[in-house]
């Protein structure tokens, strides 16, 4: 994740920008809280776009991201449903498999029935999901073998990996001097990061959709949300500060399904951060 906020660091640097109010959705949220960790003092503000979890995306458990296998088993690369990623490397454009990019697309980034689509916009979303390159310098990434349920481990390739919990721990922000002023916004429909997310292995296990679960004592779904807002109820115990937004009804692009309330929440946290901070 280091490596995409140093991308934005050289950015900022390169646009001659003092400090900046940053805005990063699902896995970009990651990427936002690695930058104010490493430069705090360039971050004005902070807006979480249904963040991935700070602990990362699978292989954890509890409010406090307590890993549940060293080798972070069922998060990483393996992770990743093996039809959806054979239909982006095949380019399918339709939706007669439920694991079609477009099927994806109206089941998951989105809630059900959540977004009308114009069929040319939808067509244009279609075409970005189908621009992602696969295998395992891409998406979803290698993987290893697991002796812990489900048997899969993260590798060291691909951006799956980026998120496994081996790698990805962003939950010191309450630790931080300088606290910026955080907006936290999600869809209480969002399948994707959710306390019972539909793509964690755990959580799917439970559902029995994943053969050999062990069990919730041994490996309970991850609390997605749970764990944000125990990370953020830290930080504002801290001394810093957040606001959250859910949006009924809405999954996992709150700035798609719903872009005016959307843009309304992050100009008034824009807003707030300008009053208390001054322009920058």
């Amino acid at each position: 994740m280091r490596d995409w906020a140093d991308d934005v660091a050289a950015l900022v640097e390169a646009l001659g920008i003092g400090r900046v109010h940053l805005v990063g959705w699902s896995m970009g949220a990651a990427v936002v809280l690695q930058h104010l960790l490493d430069a705090p003092e360039r971050v004005a503000s902070v807006a979480l776009v249904a963040p991935v979890s700070p602990y990362g995306f699978g292989g954890t458990a509890g409010p406090e991201g307590r890993r549940l296998a060293e080798d972070g088993a069922g998060s990483g690369g393996g992770a990743a449903n093996p039809e959806f990623v054979a239909a982006l490397a095949a380019g399918d454009t339709g939706d007669g498999s439920p694991t079609s990019p477009r099927s994806i697309l109206r089941s998951f980034y989105v809630a059900p029935g959540s977004l009308p689509l114009d069929p040319a916009l939808e067509d244009l979303f279609v075409a970005s999901m189908l621009s992602t390159r696969t295998g395992p310098d891409h998406y979803p990434g290698d993987s290893a073998a697991s002796p812990t349920w489900p048997g899969v481990a993260p590798g060291e390739r691909g951006v799956l990996n980026t998120m496994a919990p081996t790698v990805l721990d962003v939950s010191g922000i309450d630790a931080l001097a300088g606290k910026p002023p955080v907006l936290w916004v999600r869809g209480d429909a969002d399948a994707i990061v959710s306390d019972t997310s539909l793509f964690d292995l755990a959580h799917l296990g439970q559902l029995g959709a994943v053969p050999g679960w062990p069990g919730a004592e041994v490996c309970p779904p991850q609390p997605m949300v749970a764990q944000t807002r125990a990370v953020l109820e830290r930080y504002a115990a801290a001394g810093g500060g957040y606001r959250e937004v859910v949006l009924p009804g809405v999954g996992h692009s709150p700035h798609v399904e719903r872009p005016q309330k959307f843009v309304v929440a992050l100009l008034e946290h824009l807003g707030a951060a300008e009053t208390s901070t001054g322009p920058r």
